[in-house]
Order: structure tokens, then sequence, then C-alpha cells
């Protein structure tokens, strides 16, 4: 979701070809901006298959809520993230919509406290130490700080959010640390009725999982990949680094 994070942020319609230049100049940065392919191919997938809470785990300033909002997603939203300056930009955006709530805190395999390392972009921050060929390929993502953060799991947000996993869509955007969330879902994982996962092709955070990995393991949960959105593009040499793939229960 970096690349929608960053289009969410920019405010009203710009014409035309100033929104190509825009574009461009995303694109050089290393993000594919798709919100045509968001709106028109994932939030109708998520009404055919009548998704109509999303859990949105690592909502960092709340982009991802806000395109839900824009591409006509009326259901029910519940955002966590664990940043204090992100969270306090999360919860303005969300304060005026009755059905998005918003909590503080990170999401593991258990309940305590995580430190979490601060990127200089806030949206590459991880639980994890991030690899040299990250920090290379986006240099305004090094580290800059760490922050000790409330920690929870998603079978406790279930439960205490009074959330129904069948019709709920389960957003995952934790820079390398999906396996420990998914493993905090031991109870509800095989319930959900989707999920959106960053997937990564190459290692970018130490010990992460990668995309077939994931993919093997969602399958195994009877979730089938359905899409997959570009992301993170390294600038030099044009490869795809991560995207993110949505994945529907089977049958």
């Amino acid at each position: 979701m970096a690349a929608a994070r960053f289009m969410a942020g920019v405010r009203g319609k710009l014409p035309h070809r100033a929104a190509l230049r825009l574009r461009s100049a995303v694109n050089r940065m290393g993000y594919d901006v798709t919100r045509e392919n968001f709106k028109h191919r994932f939030v109708n997938a998520l009404r055919y298959n009548g998704i109509g809470t999303v859990l949105d785990i690592g909502a960092n300033t709340g982009q991802f809520g806000a395109l839900l909002r824009r591409s006509g997603f009326a259901g029910r939203i519940v955002s966590l993230e664990p940043l204090s300056d992100a969270f306090d930009q999360l919860s303005r955006r969300a304060q005026s919509d009755a059905s998005w709530s918003v909590e503080r805190a990170a999401v593991s395999d258990q309940l305590g406290t995580l430190t979490i390392n601060v990127a200089g972009n806030s949206v590459s921050s991880s639980v994890l130490p991030m690899l040299e060929r990250h920090a290379a390929a986006a240099p305004a993502s090094r580290y800059v700080a760490r922050e000790d953060v409330p920690a929870t799991t998603v079978d406790e947000l279930v439960v205490r959010h009074s959330i129904n996993p069948e019709t709920t869509l389960l957003k995952v955007d934790v820079q390398g640390y999906e396996q420990t969330v998914l493993d905090g879902a031991a109870k509800t994982l095989d319930r959900f009725g989707a999920v959106r996962l960053e997937l990564s092709l190459v290692p970018l955070y130490e010990g992460q999982s990668l995309m077939h990995e994931m993919v093997g393991q969602l399958a195994e949960h009877g979730l089938d990949l359905w899409v997959l959105e570009p992301g993170f593009t390294e600038p030099t040499t044009r490869r795809l680094l991560q995207l993110d793939g949505v994945f529907f229960r089977r049958g």
C-alpha cells in the first residue's frame, strides 16, 4: 500500500497533465500508482464477496481507510497504528466517520509490548531490522528513532471489537512482520473472508517471510490469491521488490 498511501495524501483533483506528472514522479521514486485499479477491481471484489468490515492492521495515517471511502466502501473500518505521530493523524482523519474506529497498538502473536523502529518516511517503520537493499532503494526509509508500543493480536481484536471474520477483510501492512501477525490469528485465520497482505519478492527486513511462503500458507487456510498490485520498485534496476496480494475465501 505504499503507493496508495502516498497518493491518498494528495488533496483535491489535479488537472490531467499535472496528475500525469505526479504519477511519473512517484514511479521514479519506485512506486506504482493504481488508484483506479483499486476502486474498480479491489473494492468491487470486496462487494462481490460480501465483505462489510475491514480490520486495518498497520494503518499509518489512515491512507488505506481514506482510499476505501473515496472508492465507495461504506462498511465498518477498525484501524490499528502503533506510532504516536501517525496515530494522531489517523485519529483526526477518522474522527468524523462514525463507522471508522481507531486504536493505538501494534499487532503481534501475543499481548505485551513491542519496540518499533521508526523510519524517516514513517510508512517503512517495522519491528524488524531493515536490510540495506531496502534502505539503498529508498534512503528516506532509514530508521531514525524507536518507540515502545502496546501489542495485541488479531484473535483478541476479533473478540473485543465483536468482529465477524467471515464478512471481514484482514488487511496487514506491517513491513516484513506479516508472519507474526498471522501467527496471532491462530483461532480466526481459517474464518476470515478475505486477507490483503504486503508481499516481498526479496528480503527487505531481517527474518521476514517472502511472497511464496505467504501465498502457500494462506492457501492452506482456504484463501486463494485473486489480485496482485505492484508496489515498491528498486529505482536503479526497476525490479519489483514488494507488492500487495488480495486473497478471498475459497468457494
